[in-house]
């Protein structure tokens, strides 16, 4: 087996999809509290693009736990963007586990990948209409 067969799907395009119980609902709740409309879109399907990547919203008869990040943003300025949702409706989690905790809906994680070339990330979460737990970050560099 040769690099580019054990490499197949490096080349490849990642996109993630999260589940929807109610499709028109999540609709809304991207429109109105995270300013995102739709590109595209199928029966039981909307197709997003933000920053190159994409996701899916699909209806769904199950939901995810909400246990674990499911999708996330990386941004420039998470305490300008924190700001700006939260006057749209969106509200933050806070946290308190060890090694992780909010202060006003941010935490400071230390530690981030080295090729991202950060010696950590600042981070928030909130769930969307359908309880996907969604995150946003900031690498601290």
């Amino acid at each position: 087996m040769n690099a580019d067969d054990r490499n197949i799907l490096a080349r490849g395009h990642v996109a993630t999809r999260l589940p929807a119980q109610d499709l028109e609902r999540a609709r809304r709740f991207y429109a109105e509290r995270l300013g995102l409309e739709p590109v595209d879109e199928r029966p039981g399907g909307l197709l997003y693009r933000c920053g190159g990547t994409e996701f899916v919203l699909f209806a769904s008869t199950g939901a995810s736990p909400g246990t674990f990040t499911q999708m996330a943003w990386v941004v420039d300025d998470l305490a300008s963007v924190v700001s700006q949702l939260r006057r749209r409706g969106v509200r933050f989690e806070e946290v308190d586990a060890p090694g992780l905790h909010t202060t006003d809906g941010i935490a400071e994680i230390d530690g981030n990948y080295p090729s991202k070339g950060a010696r950590g990330e600042r981070a928030a979460w909130f769930r969307d209409s359908e309880g996907n737990l969604v995150g946003i970050g900031e690498p601290i560099l």
